[in-house]
């Protein structure tokens, strides 16, 4: 009688020892299995589950984030220093723009007859034009400023949010800005002050105000004897 309470309660004992062997061992495969579902997604690959801006802030490849997304989706999202605007679904290259009036309203500089690009993407040959346009002495056929605090130099040499490769937008720039990120409530533009373009022709610039009632969204020919705001940009590559 006693030799089989004895079996009995080692049988016992064994089928419940196996029991939590099987439970343990399926707990650490579930768990292995979550954690190698997770290592499957690296940083810089496409991540459905979160934002396109996320996927962006952790390296993920422009192009790769087009695949999946329209190219509207990236427009507005802050980066690099400043709001993207335009977006090259070729290259996923991108432009960005931020606002730097809080050095005022400042001057064009050099007043001289020059031709610069109304094109998306052309303004830092703009800029750069200008800036050598304004050291050659153009008091024969126009106006010299007289010093280094005019709008295209002040971008030129400037270092701010991390980068040091700013210049003025071209007028076309200045448009997209307006429609992909301002209008659609995005960026941190003035609208009580007009904009200098880098875009000029002959001896009138291109302006723009970002102001919905009055000129908003439309550049227009002003006057280099004028003094407006700073809108600055840069590339990404």
């Amino acid at each position: 009688m006693y030799l089989f309470k004895f079996n009995y309660i080692n049988i016992i004992y064994n089928v419940m020892k196996n029991t939590l062997l099987i439970l343990s061992f399926s707990l650490i495969t579930l768990n292995c299995s979550k954690n190698e579902s997770v290592d499957l997604i690296p940083q810089n690959s496409y991540n459905s589950e979160i934002t396109v801006e996320q996927n962006l802030i952790n390296g993920v490849d422009v192009l790769d984030i087009l695949e999946l997304n329209d190219i509207n989706s990236l427009y507005g999202i802050e980066y690099n220093g400043g709001f993207i605007f335009d977006v090259n679904n070729e290259d996923g290259s991108m432009i960005i723009a931020t606002d730097y009036s809080q050095i005022g309203s400042v001057a064009w500089g050099d007043v001289f007859s020059l031709d610069t690009s109304v094109e998306i993407g052309s303004g830092d040959a703009n800029t750069q034009m200008i800036v050598d346009g304004n050291q050659n002495d153009n008091s024969s056929d126009g106006f010299e400023f007289g010093g280094d605090d005019y709008a295209f130099k002040i971008v030129s040499d400037l270092e701010y949010n991390d980068n040091n490769d700013w210049f003025i937008p071209s007028r076309d720039s200045m448009k997209a800005i307006f429609d992909n990120v301002h209008s659609l409530g995005f960026g941190n533009f003035n609208e009580s002050l007009i904009y200098w373009s880098s875009t000029k022709e002959g001896y009138s610039p291109y302006v723009m105000a970002f102001n919905f009632d009055s000129w908003g969204g439309e550049a227009f020919l002003g006057s280099c004897a004028s003094t407006n705001g700073i809108l600055i940009a840069r590339k990404i590559n």
